[in-house]
């Protein structure tokens, strides 16, 4: 699942934006030298000789065509010496690797790992999985505990929970009576990175997301 390039939802990837300010310079080169040799050809064409109007025209496509990419050159090197595109070149390194996150991750029907954090006071603590529409789907009585656990995703005869997307509560109580909710962070393989208006997005494992803000740790 593993992507090895650095989406932006621009169509390039992290390799071709790493160049892109020596790229932008080139072509910015090659779109000045164009200009000068097309404005100096047509100043000096023979009257009585002119320029076929299908040669002209082919120029002044070409003449476009390096255009657009001199602007589209300057638009990624903008992107990537901007706060944004700096924190999208840092996040790129994130690929391939894991993090945790209370954002929905997906299930694979293999075994994922819960940072579980212990609430004060409670005498009896529920993990309880929400499926990707926020439905309630599972509810297992864990213990008072703290750690890294691993979770199974099976239902109490055995079966095991369709693959999909979950996300995690903790739900405590004492004497019978729910003092206390707690989102539970699960780890998640980072496939890609994207940039949106709202800034960066790792792209997860399986169709899930998480932004910077909701990731806590980051493992090989």
């Amino acid at each position: 699942m593993t992507s090895v390039s650095t989406t932006t939802g621009l169509g390039f990837s992290a390799n071709q934006a790493t160049g892109s300010g020596s790229s932008a310079t080139a072509a910015t080169s090659q779109f000045e030298t164009f200009l000068k040799m097309l404005t100096t050809q047509i100043k000096n064409q023979d009257p009585l000789n002119p320029m076929e109007g299908t040669e002209f025209a082919v120029q002044l496509a070409t003449f476009s065509g390096v255009e657009q990419q001199v602007q589209t050159n300057q638009l990624l090197a903008q992107l990537l010496q901007g706060s944004n595109g700096g924190e999208l070149g840092q996040l790129s390194n994130w690929i391939g690797r894991e993090v945790r996150t209370s954002a929905p991750v997906w299930f694979d029907h293999s075994p994922l790992t819960l940072q579980i954090d212990s609430l004060a006071d409670a005498d009896k603590v529920a993990l309880v999985t929400l499926d990707a529409q926020g439905n309630e789907v599972l509810r297992e009585d864990i213990g008072t505990g703290s750690g890294e656990v691993d979770w199974q995703g099976k239902r109490a005869n055995g079966d095991l929970l369709p693959e999909g997307l979950y996300s995690f509560r903790l739900e405590a109580t004492k004497d019978g009576k729910v003092i206390s909710t707690r989102d539970v962070e699960a780890y998640s393989r980072v496939s890609g990175v994207e940039m949106t208006k709202d800034g960066a997005r790792l792209i997860l494992a399986g169709g899930g997301w998480a932004t910077v803000d909701e990731v806590t740790a980051l493992r090989e």
